[in-house]
């Protein structure tokens, strides 16, 4: 009963420190999302130049795409003219950071991530894109096939009913990275305001919530569970980090969700290098973007794209326990079990955010419920209830 405390309590305190940067990155984000329109990015990745594969880094790092919702944008990219040195850099870069995720790394891990975790998916993503460029020189036609994943933006048919054509459903997974359907609105579209809100507490929420809130779980866990010795028996070298990639490598995690977990990691002893390799190779691959690369690019880009991500992103985090070693920078990185603590006033903050934070979770679980709900309680027969 004790360690069930011990957990919850870890929990609301990770909940807490999370929640106000969370909401702040939610909101630049949302900010982002309807003054970066997909032509944009369209028209400054079409081509194998330097500038090109630089320019789909840069631009990607800061939009708020996770690891799952990036595939159709990346395939819409990649239809629309993107080269594909430009298309893999867009797919390390976007996912491995975000605006949302520097403020939770700023929160949960200290200064040093924050700082570091975005400059090396921007460095690693321009590694990735030029790695495809060198040796990936065959051209393969693009694909018009859809690709299954939980992320397509492809249209699934229902199936029939008695007296009924075949209804278009359409997947709502990653909804966030197609154009904003209230753009073409003819009439009564929505301020730019209540769109910049209604994504950032809405869709964008929604594509995170779940590995976030999971992201906290397992990371309390491992405070309150974890013995030190567990993960540092791995050391500080090689092992370590291989170990911390091909962890992340299969999972569908964002930016954002992985941060917790990361906690989690350095709670337990591991090495900010290592830790810093999961948070590079776990946003940046999963199944579904491994199976796009493969179907629209080629297993050669694909076999590329892996070895870019794991070789930088082991690379970087041996360059972090150097730095960290050199400079005696450990004071800039927080752990789990050295919090921040703050006065009155700012503890009350944090408090009012937990809440808003949470009562947005609440409310985006409701609607599913709710529209699951009525779906399944609708009869299948209503539509021919006149015939």
């Amino acid at each position: 009963m004790t360690d069930i405390i011990l957990l919850l309590q870890n929990f609301v305190s990770l909940f807490l420190e999370s929640a106000p940067w969370l909401l702040l990155g939610l909101l630049v984000a949302g900010v982002m999302h309807e003054l970066v329109p997909v032509s944009f990015l369209e028209r400054h990745m079409g081509s194998n130049s330097s500038a090109s594969i630089t320019k789909a880094a840069v631009i990607g790092a800061p939009l708020p795409l996770c690891s799952c919702g990036v595939i159709p944008a990346a395939l819409g990219l990649r239809r629309s003219g993107a080269s594909k040195p430009s298309t893999v850099s867009f797919l390390v870069s976007t996912p491995e950071t975000g605006v949302d995720s520097v403020s939770v790394s700023y929160a949960l891990l200290g200064p040093l991530f924050a700082i570091v975790r975005p400059i090396a998916a921007v460095v690693s993503a321009i590694y990735a894109g030029f790695m495809v460029r060198w040796f990936d020189t065959e051209r393969v036609a693009t694909s018009s096939q859809p690709v299954s994943s939980c992320c397509s933006s492809q249209k699934a048919k229902a199936p029939t009913s008695c007296c009924s054509e075949p209804v278009v459903v359409e997947d709502t997974c990653c909804a966030s990275t197609t154009a904003d359907k209230s753009d073409s609105a003819p009439a009564k579209a929505p301020n730019k305001v209540t769109q910049v809100l209604r994504y950032a507490s809405g869709q964008l929420l929604e594509d995170i919530m779940l590995w976030l809130l999971i992201g906290l779980a397992l990371a309390a866990a491992i405070q309150t569970w974890v013995p030190t010795d567990f993960l540092t028996r791995w050391g500080d070298g090689l092992v370590a980090m291989l170990v911390m990639a091909f962890i992340g490598i299969p999972m569908y995690i964002c930016a954002t969700a992985s941060t917790p977990l990361a906690v989690g990691f350095l709670a337990a002893g591991l090495s900010p290098g290592a830790v810093l390799v999961f948070l590079m190779a776990g946003p940046a691959t999963n199944v579904s973007t491994m199976g796009m690369i493969k179907q629209e690019m080629g297993m050669k880009t694909l076999a590329l794209y892996l070895f870019s991500v794991v070789s930088a992103s082991v690379g970087f985090g041996y360059l972090l326990n150097a730095m960290v070693s050199q400079f005696s920078l450990q004071h800039l990185i927080q752990t789990g079990s050295a919090l921040h603590t703050h006065g009155a006033n700012v503890q009350a903050i944090y408090a009012l955010c937990a809440i808003v934070l949470a009562g947005l979770i609440i409310r985006l679980y409701y609607l599913q419920f709710s529209a699951r709900f009525a779906t399944q309680a609708k009869p299948a027969s209503s539509c021919c209830a006149s015939e």
